[in-house]
């Protein structure tokens, strides 16, 4: 109720209560929320009358009812319980599937990976390639990512934003600044309206900023033979270069939300009670904020409309972005060259080059499936090459069978030319491909 003079009493407009809630979307509050466990600082700035509380309540309620008990880590911990919960109900999407992942030592194929490796997979496609000269068909992309960090086991990533504060300052000053004015000329409601969106988005930041974004990974068996291996088969391939640790990091890693507490069903509670003063907030804007004065609704706009635009500004940022940033850190930011071959021929000569095997025939059968008697001849003279360090330079003394067709020693002649490009191609480049240990 309004008990005394207030600026604009007299004007003729009342501001529809209803449009106002349902002028702002949630999803860019959401976003808001999503940001906090991964920008340094994030969970202490959400004091502002933000807009989209009934969406974010049904988000928080999701992500209560994806929480299950983690395994502890060590025998240290078994009197403290980890609650773990399912990210996807927080950024909204339920895990990218990655491509297919051969290990070329052990031979194990992962038909599908997981979602960091779909995000690798996508940084690797940005860097700029370098083409390597020969006949061009159906162009493939090779990038060589030689991971010489192994990550811990689990890991707590953020990033720092010094710009954040700042831009935080302004909604929060200005729905302070909008309930102060509420106050001082007595508009009760909207002064409630806004105070209490201020406390709610607040305690939601601080709740859900409590619990820690983290990133794990198996950890590889002792004795574990190198995790080199193929990530992709069609017009891209990642070769994944170091020990298993590593590799796992990329294939089998994934990010959590990580709540600790003693008493794991109190953070289920929290997250909860969230929820509900969230959907409380939208209820009590519809009802209180129609029955204010013109100068209450307006001040009430205007916190809601700056809150918005920050929340627009965090949703502006690209959050697989931010994720394949993050993913990067924790690797120790390896370099990826990209190189483009025009035929799948020698995209297969070029990757078989660059992980050195010893017996380098599974590889090949692998990402070569043709087994004719051309294609056979062809392989063994390029294996035997191969296993004896020798160039790849072919010729009809190779496949001097007399069973063939002029039409397959032609195809041959073709495809020595490829295997002849792509050697070429990897001796020029080969420093930046192999280890430096191994170039010298």
């Amino acid at each position: 109720m309004v008990t005394s003079y207030t600026p604009l009493e007299n004007t003729k407009f009342i501001l529809n209560g209803t449009g106002v809630a349902g002028l702002f979307g949630g999803e860019e509050a959401v976003a808001s929320i999503a940001l906090v466990h991964v920008f340094e600082g994030r969970k202490w700035l959400g004091w502002y009358n933000s807009p989209g509380s009934y969406i974010m309540g049904m988000r928080f309620s999701g992500l209560a009812y994806s929480a299950v008990p983690s395994l502890p880590r060590d025998e240290q911990e078994h009197v403290q319980t980890d609650l773990q919960t399912d990210l996807a109900s927080l950024f909204e999407y339920h895990g990218r599937k990655g491509p297919k992942f051969r290990a070329v030592h052990s031979g194990s194929t992962f038909q599908e990976t997981g979602h960091l490796a779909a995000l690798f997979m996508k940084e690797c496609t940005e860097e700029r390639p370098i083409r390597i000269n020969g006949r061009e068909t159906q162009p493939v992309s090779v990038t060589i990512a030689n991971l010489n960090h192994v990550p811990p086991r689990e890991a707590c990533p953020t990033m720092n934003r010094r710009s954040a504060p700042f831009y935080a300052s302004v909604p929060i000053l200005v729905s302070m600044g909008a309930c102060a004015a509420c106050g001082r000329y007595q508009d009760w409601f909207s002064f409630a309206v806004i105070l209490f969106g201020i406390i709610v988005s607040g305690v939601s930041c601080r709740v859900i900023g409590s619990g820690t974004f983290r990133f794990m990974h198996p950890e590889p068996a002792q004795g574990s033979p190198p995790g080199d291996g193929i990530l992709g088969c069609d017009e891209e391939v990642v070769l994944l270069k170091g020990e298993e640790g590593a590799v796992n990091a990329v294939t089998r890693g994934r990010f959590s939300l990580l709540f600790k507490s003693q008493h794991a069903r109190r953070t289920v509670k929290l997250i909860r009670m969230c929820s509900v003063i969230l959907v409380i907030q939208a209820i009590a804007q519809l009802i209180l904020v129609p029955q204010s004065s013109p100068f209450g609704q307006l001040m009430f706009v205007v916190s809601v409309a700056v809150s918005w635009l920050y929340n627009l500004w965090l949703w502006s940022i690209d959050k697989e972005k931010v994720q394949r940033d993050i993913l990067m850190d924790t690797l120790g930011r390896p370099r990826l060259p990209r190189y483009i071959l025009g035929t799948r021929t020698s995209m297969v000569i070029f990757v078989l080059l660059a992980l050195e095997l010893d017996n380098p025939e599974d590889v090949m059968n692998f990402l070569l499936p043709p087994n004719t008697t051309a294609w056979r001849i062809w392989k063994a003279a390029v294996i035997k090459r191969l296993r004896n360090n020798e160039k790849l330079s072919l010729d009809a003394s190779d496949w001097d069978d007399s069973s063939l067709s002029d039409q397959d020693r032609k195809m041959l002649e073709t495809l020595s030319q490829d295997a002849h490009d792509a050697y070429e191609g990897f001796q020029q480049y080969k420093e930046n491909i192999l280890p430096q240990s191994k170039t010298q």
